[in-house]
């Protein structure tokens, strides 16, 4: 079998025992791929194959080649080393591409960006079928299943300009498959879309796999979405880190997952970190990596590395792959540099200790109501996320909180100061960091550290305090004098936490912080975040399209269409969704798109694909179980397994989302106390 066909570690690997494909079963094969930028290697020698049928991830953050090496897979960019094959044609040159294209669907980055903004919806979708040929016949009935299937039927005439993000990605992939392609290459297609979104992609790709015989190579930025794929390979810096099935690649790097709580949390992470290299905060939480596979054996290293300190609520499960990439990369030589010790102030009461209150905030635009009766508040100390997808209203939320917007109805307190006539104080008093981190790349560090405390008003004693604090809890020792531009995507987001942060605000506003950053520079910046937090009793109000993120929120408020769905701890949120719905339950089936069917039509309305395995809620995890897998075998569906597993967050934003439609109840939200 070639290495690229089974799953790897550079520079070596063990065999797999899965058979090689036959040569009319691979769809694309790509070896030794190189692709520069001037002198930057952005590809460096990735070898794959993507078989028919199915659905092949390319996993990695921005700038780790995914897209480079999609865009040449497609036929619109041309390379500098290797070899790329699609459909057996070797795309070499202008007219090999040609051949191939009217067999592709190509999807790529960004929100609509395939779409025309002033054309409706059923335009756009006409418009490119009409590029394909496609007869009217056809096209009338491709036209109404998708728009059924993506649930934006009702939405035929609607500019596409007026769409939120997810409604603008599902157009996006009906335009892309509208010609029932052989090879959909979609990159990134969920980033920036609400989980229900995200959901409904995912039901789409796996129904138009089904039945009209499909393969798929997809893009994601997104660690949670790895288990989706039937096989993978994740990048980073232009190489391939691993390959295989999701299961493969778990097998790479074995072990367990321990959380659990321990008082004092800060002084537990000081002990664990001299045992372990994976040790993150979730919120009250404690998330461990250990190499120990047995269950008894990992709660005993645990335990050992803890000493004196006892904990409680402990529970060990299977790594996710984001913890298996993570100790991939660290076994490669991935640094986890630890910061400096900031020197902490005793937090001021503030306002009785609340940061910020947001009192029935409304935000109207003409006719169109963008934020709805939201309320929530944030004390000094916490960590705050406000979740949901582009064009829920999180950010709208942010700009009247500011005294960037003036709301249309309700109030609010920032730092002490009413959001409606003290915005020139709330500037003051808040830090802020936008997604695209509002740096200046033609700078050094230093530069832009003095240049954000000089608009601050920072004297030169000041700024010298502050100049070094930032250095030190920020991690830039040895940056100082690197320019902005070239640094790593990791390290300029720390520095632009560090500029927020220049002035010693006591609330900090950081917007989608995280995207395109890997898995190791996330944890480090919630680890800076959590320390923040805890020893400097800054409140921080975050947003973010990472549900896993949102597990390291000390209170969350799920939005969605202007509304707060849900709002409570990560804790509660997932306990009140159990005892509404019931337990959840991960189906491996060897037909996974034929059991969804089977199941849904069964009751369990619940239920959703993740790759080749479902999910599936359970009210009476006896009688639902054994119900739901007398429904498979009746269908002729071979179960593999049947287990209980933890709910996510993502699992409880969609389950609220989902009943509050069903119910007809889009106007009332369910807030957790």
């Amino acid at each position: 079998m070639p290495q690229h066909d089974r799953p790897f570690m550079h520079p070596s690997s063990t065999q797999s025992s899965a058979p090689s494909p036959r040569p009319s079963d691979i769809v694309v094969n790509v070896s030794g791929f190189v692709k520069r930028y001037k002198k930057h290697v952005a590809v460096d020698g990735v070898d794959l194959t993507v078989r028919r049928g199915e659905i092949y991830g390319l996993i990695g953050p921005d700038g780790s080649g995914k897209s480079s090496l999609m865009k040449a897979i497609a036929g619109v960019l041309t390379y500098d080393a290797g070899a790329v094959e699609v459909f057996e044609t070797k795309v070499d040159s202008e007219r090999s591409a040609e051949r191939i294209k009217p067999r592709i669907g190509f999807l790529p980055q960004g929100l609509g960006l395939n779409l025309y903004p002033e054309l409706s919806v059923e335009e756009n979708i006409d418009f490119f079928a009409d590029l394909r040929l496609l007869p009217d016949e056809e096209l009338a009935q491709r036209k109404a299943k998708l728009l059924s299937m993506t649930r934006l039927e009702p939405f035929r005439k609607r500019p596409m300009k007026n769409l939120s993000g997810g409604m603008k990605q599902k157009l996006g992939l009906i335009c892309t498959l509208i010609h029932e392609p052989d090879l959909a290459i979609l990159d990134e297609p969920t980033t920036g879309v609400d989980p229900v979104s995200r959901r409904d992609f995912w039901s789409i790709l796996a129904e138009l796999l089904q039945e009209k015989g499909m393969t798929a190579l997809v893009s994601t930025a997104y660690m949670d979405e790895a288990e989706r794929f039937h096989r993978l390979s994740f990048l980073s810096d232009g190489k391939v880190v691993a390959s295989g099935t999701p299961g493969e690649v778990r097998a790479l790097a074995p072990g367990s997952v321990v959380t659990f709580e321990a008082t004092p949390q800060s002084e537990a992470v000081t002990r664990l970190r001299t045992s372990f290299r994976q040790v993150e905060s979730l919120g009250p939480l404690l998330h461990v990596f250990t190499g120990a596979t047995d269950e008894s054996q990992a709660k005993s290293q645990i335990e050992s590395a803890l000493g004196d300190i006892v904990p409680s609520w402990v529970r060990v499960e299977e790594p996710e792959l984001e913890d298996v990439f993570v100790a991939l990369l660290l076994r490669q030589g991935a640094q986890t540099d630890r910061f400096g010790e900031v020197p902490t102030r005793v937090p001021p009461n503030g306002h009785d200790g609340i940061a910020i209150k947001a009192e029935g905030l409304v935000r109207d635009f003409g006719s169109f109501r963008a934020v709805d009766h939201v309320s929530f508040q944030v004390k000094q100390g916490e960590i705050f996320g406000l979740l949901g997808a582009n064009g829920a209203g999180k950010t709208t939320v942010i700009k009247m909180l500011n005294g960037i917007l003036v709301p249309t109805g309700g109030a609010g307190l920032v730092a002490g100061a009413d959001m409606r006539t003290a915005a020139g104080s709330i500037k003051e008093r808040i830090g802020y960091m936008s997604q695209a981190f509002s740096l200046y790349l033609d700078l050094t560090v230093e530069e832009n550290i003095r240049l954000f405390g000089g608009l601050y008003g920072l004297d030169k004693r000041a700024m010298k305090e502050r100049f070094q604090w930032i250095v030190t809890m920020a991690g830039l020792s040895g940056y100082e004098s690197n320019l902005t531009a070239k640094l790593p995507m990791g390290v300029r987001q720390r520095l632009a936490l560090g500029c927020a942060l220049v002035h010693s605000p006591r609330v900090l506003f950081l917007d989608e912080p995280t995207s395109g950053v890997d898995p190791i520079g996330r944890r480090r910046f919630w680890d800076m975040l959590t320390r923040l937090a805890r020893e400097e009793g800054v409140a921080i109000l975050i947003t973010t399209h990472h549900m896993s993120e949102a597990e390291h929120c000390d209170m969350l408020a799920l939005m969605y269409a202007g509304r707060i769905v849900a709002d409570g701890t990560p804790i509660d949120l997932k306990r009140y969704v159990e005892q509404e719905a019931g337990s959840l339950f991960e189906v491996v089936a060897d037909q996974p798109a034929k059991a969804l069917t089977h199941l849904q039509r069964a009751g369990f309305r619940g239920a959703a694909l993740f790759g080749t395995k479902l999910h599936v809620f359970c009210r009476d995890p006896v009688q639902d179980k054994a119900c739901a897998c007398r429904a498979l075998e009746e269908s002729g569906v071979n179960i593999i397994s049947v287990h209980e597993r933890p709910l996510s967050l993502e699992d409880v934003f969609v389950y609220r989302v989902t009943e509050m439609e069903r119910a007809g109840q889009s106007s009332k939200s369910t807030v957790i106390a």
